[in-house]
C-alpha cells in the first residue's frame, strides 16, 4: 500500500513539473513594453458622451494586456479628458484591464502673436490644466508628438524656449516632458540648422527628453544609432515602429538599436503600428510577439 501511495505521489510530482517549467518560461518572456493607443485607433471607441466607458474600449485594452503589453501611451486628450474620462476614469480603466499609464501625447501649438512675441503665457495656462490631468491619471510623461518646420531659426528658438518651460511646469509636479520626432525634423531650417539637432542642443536635458522614433529616423535619411551616440542620455523613450509590423520590413536594425539602449539613456518602450498587413488585432500581436521573443530586447529598462 505504501509502495502503490508513494508511486502515485511521483507520478503527480513528475506531472507537475511541465507545468511549473511553462509557467515559469511564461512569467520569463514577459517584458515591459506598452503601446501607442493610436495604434488601435480603428477599434477602441471613446467612451459614450455620458462619460461611460463604451464596450469596445474596454475590451480592446483587455485584449492588450492578453497580449503581452504592460503599459500605455494615450493618443487622446482633449479638455482634461482622455477617451472622453476624467483623468481618475481614464487611470482606473487601464489598471482594470490590467496594464499601467505611462504617457500621453498631446500638445499646443504657438499662436503667430505668442510665436511673434514670444510670450506664450495663453498658451501656458492651457498647460497647467494639462499637466494637472495628467497627473490626475497617473502618467509618467507627458509628449509633444509634432511641431511643423519653423520658418526661420528665431522661431525654432522660440519653441525650444517654449518647451524648456513647459517641461519646467511638468518636473515641478512630478512629470517627464519630452517630444517625439517624425522625418521632417531633419530637414534645415533656412538652410542653416537641422531642425532635430538644433532642438536637441537648445532644450535643457533637466527638462525635455527625446522620444525617438525609430522608424521615422530612418525615413529621415538618418541612423537612430548615430543620434543616439551623438547625444547620449537624452532618448529616455523608444517608438518602436517598422513600415508595419514592428520586425517584419527589415527596415529598422532593431538589433543594433537595442545595444544602444542604455547609451541613449532608455528607459521605457512604446511600440506604434500605423498600417497594418493583417486585421490590426494580429497586426499589433505580432509586433509585440517579435519583441518578446528578441534576445536583444531586455525585460526592463527602467530598472
Amino acid at each position: 500500500m505504501k509502495i502503490k501511495l508513494l508511486f502515485t505521489a511521483l507520478l503527480i510530482l513528475a506531472s507537475a513539473l511541465p507545468l511549473q517549467t511553462i509557467t515559469a518560461q511564461k512569467k520569463k518572456s514577459k517584458k515591459d513594453i506598452s503601446i501607442q493607443l493610436y495604434s488601435v485607433r480603428d477599434l477602441i471607441k471613446n467612451a459614450n458622451q455620458n462619460g461611460e466607458a463604451s464596450a469596445d474600449y474596454t475590451d480592446i485594452l483587455k485584449k492588450l494586456a492578453k497580449m503581452g503589453y504592460t503599459g500605455i501611451e494615450a493618443a487622446n486628450y482633449n479638455d482634461g479628458k482622455f477617451y472622453n474620462r476624467t483623468p481618475e476614469e481614464f487611470k482606473e480603466d487601464i489598471e482594470k484591464a490590467g496594464l499601467y499609464v505611462l504617457s500621453s501625447h498631446c500638445t499646443r501649438q504657438l499662436s503667430p502673436e505668442e510665436l511673434s512675441s514670444g510670450n506664450f503665457t495663453e498658451s501656458l495656462k492651457w498647460w497647467d490644466q494639462c499637466i494637472a490631468a495628467h497627473k490626475a491619471a497617473g502618467m509618467t510623461y507627458i509628449v509633444t508628438p509634432w511641431a511643423d518646420v519653423p520658418k526661420t531659426v528665431k522661431d525654432l528658438k522660440t519653441y525650444c524656449d517654449y518647451y524648456n518651460e513647459i517641461g519646467k511646469r511638468c518636473k515641478q509636479n512630478g512629470l517627464q516632458y519630452g517630444y517625439h520626432n517624425h522625418a521632417h525634423e531633419f530637414q534645415k531650417v533656412e538652410n542653416k540648422v537641422m531642425m532635430m539637432d538644433y532642438m536637441i542642443e537648445n532644450t535643457d536635458p533637466e527638462y525635455v527628453f527625446f522620444e525617438m522614433d525609430v522608424y521615422w529616423v530612418i525615413i529621415g535619411k538618418n541612423s537612430p544609432v548615430d543620434y543616439i551616440n551623438k547625444y547620449p542620455g537624452r532618448f529616455k523613450v523608444l517608438h518602436i515602429k517598422d513600415h508595419r509590423e514592428v520586425g517584419q520590413s527589415g527596415m529598422v536594425g532593431f538589433d543594433a538599436i537595442f545595444k544602444n539602449a542604455k547609451t541613449a539613456g532608455v528607459k521605457h518602450l512604446v511600440v506604434e503600428v500605423e498600417k497594418y498587413s493583417t486585421e490590426i488585432e494580429e497586426s499589433i500581436q505580432t509586433s509585440i510577439d517579435y519583441l518578446l521573443k528578441a534576445p536583444f530586447v531586455k525585460k526592463s529598462y527602467s530598472k
